[in-house]
């Protein structure tokens, strides 16, 4: 639902932004990125909250959120305002920020460590590209053979469905029902209030500066003042962190080892959303194609995203997860170089059917290869935040990065006479992002094996 979240503001982008009186490409680019940007922030505190009260209700409780505000984001369409849709979008990305960790959190308590269990994430990884493809293809018949509204209200009957069905479906685990009790009292004093305030302030005002750049300008003082007063709220965030017996990022998570491993993935995921949205206005906007057969022509996501899990759960038995880091940058960097130097009028079984055959196995490689590589390095205590943290890194990417190619975009596209040459800068910036990913994936292999040596 994370995937088809996104799928669904971007495959039809320019039809809502026609509809809510803009088509200014800095404006457009906000639809998915204050998706994405609500889903990096709170995914840590949601998971602690799952923690505290039970991870049933809150996966519950984020179904009912997402369909409360995908509802909501339906009808923004009467405001004919994108500032309303960005605000609906933005609260929409809570509900896969709750869904996400407390998802997680179930999958691994249903099933006992073992071949099972590999396969039930496997497939959960490869849910992520083929959810993409629903939410595009689906978004895509309502906005251009219907009303476009539809996507969001279809998605707002859908989630509510599943929250019935969750409720209904998910087990109450033994553990958790005599937990709740305890932590229903405890939870105010064990939940890090003022960490949670300073860690969403500092990640929302950094990211709201990079995305609203390229709409006005950093010539504006309140862009940079933002920026700075998010890095001061990110610093103590920082501090407050080492200081509480519960924090939401504990500090012995942030090792050497750790710390690369997600700068890896940031710089991957960053490369990705650069790569994906500037692809979807390439073949609408230079190719002039619909929403649908756009959609249509990314139909090989799903195939490959499947065989790219299947394939990683193999290669991750016989390999070191870093090391299959690398290839996953290596996937992410073909991928925008592919369609970064592909000619507007070229076939779709050239490059562009290539590079979106082979970008998702950079996607279902990444993830479960980050994971499994800060799970060696971090105590047992904290084996959930694991998968919790590379979430949170992976859609708090996809919506900087979409800011800060915006800004290269803007700066280059002869003020939108030269569209091709913007795009093509951002595609440039991204194999930027996919290299120093390589770059830094690398090191990572090298100090990982180094330091594996050395103890033996």
């Amino acid at each position: 639902m994370t995937q088809a979240g996104l799928g669904q503001t971007i495959a039809p982008l320019h039809i809502v932004g026609k509809s809510l009186g803009t088509t200014n490409e800095a404006q457009l680019s906000w639809f998915p990125a204050s998706f994405s940007l609500t889903v990096g922030t709170f995914i840590l505190i949601a998971g602690r909250i799952g923690d505290i009260f039970g991870h049933k209700a809150m996966f519950v409780c984020g179904y009912a959120w997402f369909s409360i505000w995908s509802l909501v984001s339906g009808f923004s369409v009467y405001a004919k305002s994108p500032i309303m849709f960005d605000v609906c979008r933005a609260l929409t990305g809570i509900a896969p920020a709750v869904l996400l960790p407390n998802g997680l959190a179930i999958l691994g308590r249903a099933y006992q460590p073992g071949r099972r269990k590999q396969i039930v994430f496997c497939c959960f990884g490869a849910t992520a590209p083929s959810g993409y493809l629903l939410g595009a293809v689906f978004s895509s018949i309502f906005a251009q053979l219907s009303w476009w509204p539809w996507a969001y209200w279809s998605t707002s009957i859908i989630c509510c469905a599943f929250c019935l069905a969750s409720f209904i479906i998910i087990p109450s685990f033994k553990e958790e029902k005599r937990n709740e009790d305890k932590n229903e009292c405890a939870g105010k004093k064990e939940f890090d209030y003022a960490g949670s305030f300073f860690g969403v302030a500092g990640l929302i005002l950094i990211n709201f500066a990079w995305n609203q750049a390229p709409v006005v300008g950093w010539h504006v003082p309140y862009v940079y003042i933002l920026l700075i007063i998010g890095f001061l709220c990110f610093s103590i965030f920082l501090y407050i962190e080492h200081k509480v017996s519960q924090p939401i990022l504990p500090p012995d998570i942030l090792t050497g080892e750790t710390g690369l491993v997600l700068l890896c993935v940031a710089a991957g995921w960053c490369c990705f959303s650069i790569w994906i949205y500037y692809f979807w206005n390439f073949l609408e906007v230079l190719r002039n194609q619909s929403p649908l057969l756009t959609s249509g022509q990314w139909s090989p996501v799903s195939v490959s995203g499947t065989l790219a899990a299947a394939i990683t759960g193999v290669i991750l038995s016989w390999v070191r997860p870093i090391f299959v880091m690398i290839i996953a940058m290596a996937f992410f960097t073909a991928g925008s170089i592919l369609i970064a130097t592909a000619p507007i009028h070229q076939s779709y079984w050239a490059q562009t059917f290539v590079s979106i055959a082979i970008t998702p196995f950079g996607m279902d490689m990444s993830f479960p290869a980050a994971t499994l590589t800060i799970s060696d390095y971090v105590s047992k205590e904290n084996q959930g935040i694991a998968a919790s943290l590379v979430s949170t890194v992976v859609n708090y990417s996809i919506s900087i990065g979409l800011g800060i190619a915006g800004t290269v975009e803007n700066r280059l596209n002869h003020e939108g006479t030269d569209i091709l040459r913007g795009y093509r800068s951002a595609w440039y910036l991204g194999i930027g992002f996919g290299g120093l990913g390589i770059l830094i994936s690398s090191i990572s292999a090298i100090y990982i094996s180094f330091k594996s040596r050395k103890k033996r």
